[in-house]
């Protein structure tokens, strides 16, 4: 498992390499550049943060908190602002274990996304992830409006080796659900796994599915845990934190999956969505393979972005 965790460690290094190079040869620039820390200093740092997608809230709250901490010590020195930095960042990211509940009870988990996110791969992989921890898992394919997802879930599922519940493309989700909860309850699943159709464009359709699939969860299986994750594209920097903005509008989000962290200079969008939308980044991706979607760490994130201890 450590050894696990060092190779996702590796490759989030080099998965971060270009949102690296877009933010802290800034910093190293401000950090050396600057003998004094003054206005100026605090004006610099401030848009490399922003230019690193890190967003404007948690720039100004990371700042605010570095400006406390300078007065505070008595701190004269650039460079010795950099580790307080740093974990300023890793304070506003932190994830609390409570954050993984539905993987202590019967739980049901809610995929949503828009088309070509990477959600129908990350549902797979999840599945793999649950099944290695030793749970029973269904899947459902309640993504019924894209015709390859189904296909694409089957083919996860089998290398998972999971059960799935399909239904024919262009039936309604709802009625998939609501085989899937019957399948569950029938074989004592520890966690139903729902991809789900998301469509940003017509946020009514969407509503309404989400409240149908909701009802049905509520009334057919009410013991179960009910968690909804969207997931987001890394790559789209502050599309992905518009995107997530939009689907807290139509439900009750309780975390976030972010995908094809590698190789993209917007990696910083981690810390923006946290810290927008108070709504917590819970597994990251860097590739294709199941090894490569793990639970986010905020320190290792913050560190590999830092290139710190890697």
């Amino acid at each position: 498992m450590a050894e696990e965790k060092k190779g996702f460690f590796r490759r989030l290094v080099s998965g971060l390499a270009k949102t690296r190079d877009n933010i802290v040869a800034g910093f190293d620039s401000i950090f050396n550049g600057y003998s004094s820390i003054d206005d100026d200093f605090y004006e610099e740092l401030e848009e490399i943060l922003i230019m690193g997608d890190i967003g404007i809230n948690a720039t100004s709250s990371i700042l605010e908190k570095l400006k406390a901490q300078v007065q505070e010590r008595h701190i004269k020195d650039p460079m010795e602002c950099k580790q307080l930095l740093i974990d300023s960042i890793k304070d506003q990211m932190r994830v609390d274990s409570t954050e993984y509940e539905f993987e202590n009870r019967k739980s049901v988990i809610l995929v949503i996304g828009v088309n070509g996110v990477g959600k129908t791969t990350s549902v797979g992989k999840l599945a793999g992830k649950l099944k290695d921890q030793g749970k029973k898992v269904i899947l459902a394919a309640a993504d019924t409006f894209r015709a390859a997802a189904g296909e694409q879930l089957t083919q996860w599922a089998n290398r998972a080796g999971v059960e799935i519940i399909g239904g024919q493309p262009g039936a309604d989700p709802a009625s998939v659900v609501y085989d899937a909860v019957a399948a569950a309850r029938a074989r004592n699943a520890d966690v139903l796994l729902c991809d789900t159709a998301g469509r940003l464009h017509n946020k009514k359709n969407l509503m309404e599915e989400l409240r149908k699939i909701y009802r049905i969860l509520e009334r057919e299986y009410p013991e179960a845990y009910l968690e909804t994750l969207v997931v987001l594209d890394g790559t789209t920097g502050q599309n992905a934190l518009a995107q997530a903005r939009q689907f807290a509008e139509v439900t009750r989000l309780n975390g976030i999956i972010l995908t094809k962290l590698d190789g993209t200079a917007k990696g910083g969008i981690a810390v923006a969505i946290q810290s927008e939308l108070d709504i917590p980044v819970k597994y990251i991706g860097v590739g294709e393979s199941i090894e490569d979607l793990q639970k986010f760490d905020a320190d290792a994130f913050v560190d590999a972005l830092f290139h710190v201890n890697a």
